[in-house]
């Protein structure tokens, strides 16, 4: 009998060969939590799809400075990339004389996220984020000596490259299984994500925690070894002016080339 259902164990190969033992030690704490579960998952239909379940562990284990535990994947196929928030509809960032394009619209998330990103770096107060104040920036960042990034593959080529492990707290979306459910049976697996990176002397690293479904991970033991930062979910409007995340990501300045 093989350790793994085949389509979990072909997504496997996706992964950066660093994080593979961690990985296999996770799913099979999977199994021993919920031996029904990684068959019943392997037999449905679930996003993402194109074996990108362990998409986001490209990023080598000694790269990781920072986990970002979001909540789930987007709930559309073309959207859904086994990377935390980002989707993959989205290529072109910004409309020049509207603001942002149609397809970061659509991604609530990554709206809100590009909006503070805006307002931390200044081009934009909390107050007044769209309109004509969303356009006049649009407008800037498409000039060809702004330096400013212009796809959704390049504001993940910039956390990425800042260490930012872009994962989700339930690695699956199903549409006929209520996401805290599919987040509870990834419990043991993040576990022994978390365990790795305190063996590996990587208790600098801090987590950051977005919405109710993540935040249950600071609960857990192997959490305990690593300060965190919490935030309500970029899908709430709120995010926009939350001092926590403009403080934590306005250095890194992700909008900039």
């Amino acid at each position: 009998m093989a350790e793994f259902p085949p389509s979990i164990a072909a997504a496997l190969a996706l992964a950066h060969p660093s994080w593979q033992p961690t990985l296999h030690v996770g799913l099979k704490a999977v199994q021993q939590a919920q031996p029904d579960y990684l068959p019943s998952l392997a037999a449905s239909d679930f996003l993402p799809t194109q074996q990108r379940l362990f998409a986001a562990f490209a990023l080598p284990l000694n790269s990781v400075r920072f986990v970002l535990f979001g909540e789930g994947p987007y709930p559309r196929e073309q959207s859904a990339t086994g990377v935390c928030f980002m989707d993959g509809a989205v290529h072109e960032l910004w409309r020049p004389g509207v603001g942002l394009s149609k397809q970061v619209n659509r991604a609530t998330s990554l709206r809100n996220f590009m909006k503070m990103l805006l307002v931390a770096d200044g081009q934009l107060d909390s107050r007044s984020t769209t309109g004509p104040a969303l356009t006049a920036v649009a407008n800037r960042a498409c000039q060809s000596h702004s330096g400013m990034i212009q796809t959704g593959a390049e504001l993940q080529h910039n956390l990425l490259r800042h260490g930012f492990l872009l994962l989700n707290a339930s690695l699956v979306f199903r549409s006929q299984v209520a996401p805290a459910i599919d987040a509870k049976a990834w419990l043991p697996f993040l576990c022994s994500v978390l365990q790795t990176l305190q063996q590996q002397g990587h208790e600098q690293v801090r987590l950051v925690l977005w919405g109710k479904i993540a935040e249950k991970i600071a609960q857990l033991p192997e959490a305990s070894h690593f300060a965190a930062m919490t935030s309500e979910h970029p899908y709430n409007i709120s995010f926009i002016a939350n001092p926590v995340m403009q403080e934590l990501f306005k250095p890194f300045h992700l909008l900039y080339r």
